[in-house]
């Protein structure tokens, strides 16, 4: 049988089930694991069988955008057979481990180690552990070195690859850039029985690919029109509710905004944006293949497509219920309009994200919004019912003083006091505001990539003076974990030496780190002391322009003379 199963779930678990019925009765969700999922493909003739394994729960792999993009257009091509894999939960590994049983693919139950090339995505620094417990349940070594010809090559791609560095001990090559321009041609150049490093060889004249072995430059691959880039034409429906739980259609690619903390915005350029009419039409398909009734328009920042008010309102033709997503940058009286036809009277939360309290940082981190213009639209969104009220932030940036830090929370309490001062009938009741502050990790391909990162007793002193600085009660602040933004921060940043010490964490049993509940500090000091590095001085070290960075080699769309030239306009409007 080949092509994507529409039968039954239960017809589907017929095909194929990777572990037998008393192994999956000793996990908490075992659906995690037995894939037939309405989508899934099934095939008896190829010649490459590529496995794409996503380095954390089903859940939220099953949430990727790319996840669809990759399965669909690998399989549509006729010598290609792509299977899936995720990360088992402790749980899971606990039984394989004690069954003494491999990590399988969902489709087919087969052995990673039995495929010809895995590929992982890596969407952030902190899933590097659970990539090599997926090698070592798969009984792989860890080392490409230590990897012969009879071993899977092993590949990756990810926002996190355009500083390979860190990985580059246990991976063969890295995909730069975007899966559509180019990683069906790699998959193409396989063939049965050829070596690894002929392999390798094979494929560096394809734009994107990076091969520590031979350290070669790359220039990251990129597609030029998104109205011809691929498209899936049939869609998995996960077995489990995922954390994005819709049909989801990308409008553009890339943003014009020009934030100096955000990697995103470099690494994803240039804007290319689709046209109205293929979102449109896309939107109807995805409805009508995958049975959700909900879809969502993604992008970096939704109302900056150019034509968005007819976008938006092209799109409250296709379904009854249409997820947009409205930043504060426009947030007037038509993206309120437009928000209450799609909620059908619904007031879900408004989100801003001014990311700092003051002007003055937020100049410097060139984050184009100004207090008026949240205020004001905080105002539009209280007289049109709208009582929850999102503020996004960070602490730790680049020049930032106490007083930034306490603007944060005067921010907050200017966004609750104009609620109060609206006329009883011009507002609803119950106001809640929920002010939430992450901790700044400075990223390769930014301008920022230079400046040391904010210690964690600085990060906590920053948190807590927040906290004390809040009078209002209807404010409500949260932040994140400042050791687990200084071990981001030091992966980031980190070169090839960092490979010892991520090996030597997930030795130490380091796992799915950027959960709260499993992430061990502790372990990955021990780690890196073990590796002969120390983890706080990696993080909070700064790079002069004239030093040789580890990603140097890596073009990921924003020349570094652009980020010096960013950098010091930064550094100029912080002495002023």
């Amino acid at each position: 049988m080949n092509g994507p199963f529409h039968g039954s779930a239960r017809e589907a678990r017929k095909i194929t089930l990777s572990y037998p019925h008393e192994i999956l009765m000793r996990v908490q969700k075992p659906a995690r694991y037995t894939g037939g999922e309405f989508g899934s493909f099934y095939k008896d003739s190829y010649n490459t069988r590529f496995c794409l394994c996503f380095p954390d729960v089903y859940e939220i792999g099953m949430s990727w955008s790319g996840m669809d993009i990759l399965y669909s257009m690998l399989n549509e091509e006729s010598g290609i057979y792509c299977e899936r894999a995720f990360a088992p939960w402790t749980d899971m590994e606990a039984v394989l481990r004690e069954r003494q049983l491999p990590l399988t693919s969902l489709e087919t139950g087969t052995p990673l180690a039995d495929f010809d090339i895995i590929g992982f995505s890596l969407n952030h620094e902190l899933v590097y552990t659970n990539v090599l417990n997926i090698l070592d349940l798969a009984g792989l070594p860890l080392l490409a070195a230590e990897r012969g010809d009879d071993c899977p090559i092993i590949c990756a791609g990810g926002p996190s690859v355009c500083n390979p560095a860190p990985m580059a001990d246990f991976i063969d090559f890295f995909f730069i850039g975007e899966a559509e321009a180019g990683f069906t041609d790699i998959m193409k150049k396989y063939q049965k029985g050829i070596k690894k490093d002929d392999f390798l060889r094979s494929i560096c004249d394809i734009q994107g690919i990076y091969v520590p072995k031979f350290n070669n430059s790359v220039k990251k691959a990129c597609v030029a029109d998104l109205n011809t880039a691929f498209l899936p034409k049939s869609f998995l429906v996960p077995n489990l509710v995922s954390t994005q739980d819709r049909a989801a259609v990308e409008i553009f690619r890339g943003c014009k905004r020009g934030c100096r903390f955000c990697q995103a915005g470099n690494i994803y350029k240039p804007v290319r944006e689709r046209s109205i009419d293929t979102i449109e039409s896309y939107a109807k398909y995805c409805l009508e293949k995958t049975g959700y009734d909900e879809v969502t328009l993604l992008s970096l920042s939704t109302a900056d497509y150019s034509r968005f008010p007819e976008l938006a309102e092209r799109m409250l033709s296709v379904g009854d219920n249409i997820s947009l997503s409205l930043p504060s940058l426009r947030v007037d009286a038509f993206a309120l309009n437009v928000m209450r036809r799609i909620s059908g009277g619904r007031k879900s939360g408004l989100t801003f994200a001014p990311e700092a309290g003051s002007q003055r940082l937020r100049d410097i981190i060139g984050k184009n919004l100004t207090e008026d213009e949240i205020i004001e639209g905080c105002r539009l969104a209280y007289r049109g019912g709208w009582t929850r009220i999102k503020l996004y932030a960070m602490l730790g940036l680049p020049f930032e003083t106490d007083e930034d830090v306490v603007a944060l929370a005067e921010l907050a309490e200017k966004v609750a006091n104009a609620f109060f001062r609206l006329p009883k009938d011009e507002r609803g009741h119950g106001l809640q505001i929920n002010l939430s502050a992450s901790c700044f990790v400075p990223k390769p391909h930014t301008p920022f990539q230079f400046v040391p990162q904010v210690t964690q007793d600085e990060l906590r002193r920053k948190q807590q003076l927040v906290k004390r600085s809040i009078r209002s009660k209807q404010i409500k602040f949260s932040y994140h974990s400042a050791d687990g933004s200084v071990l981001e921060g030091a992966l980031a940043r980190g070169g090839t030496e960092t490979g010892r010490a991520i090996l030597a964490a997930f030795k130490r049993g380091a796992r799915f780190d950027s959960w709260s509940e499993l992430f061990n500090y502790g372990i990955w000091q021990e780690a890196y002391e073990e590796a002969g590095l120390d983890l706080e001085a990696q993080a909070l070290k700064s790079f002069e322009y004239t030093d040789i960075l580890p990603w140097d080699n890596i073009f990921a769309g924003a020349d570094k003379t652009l980020l010096i030239r960013e950098m010091e306009k930064a550094r100029e409007l912080s002495q002023i």
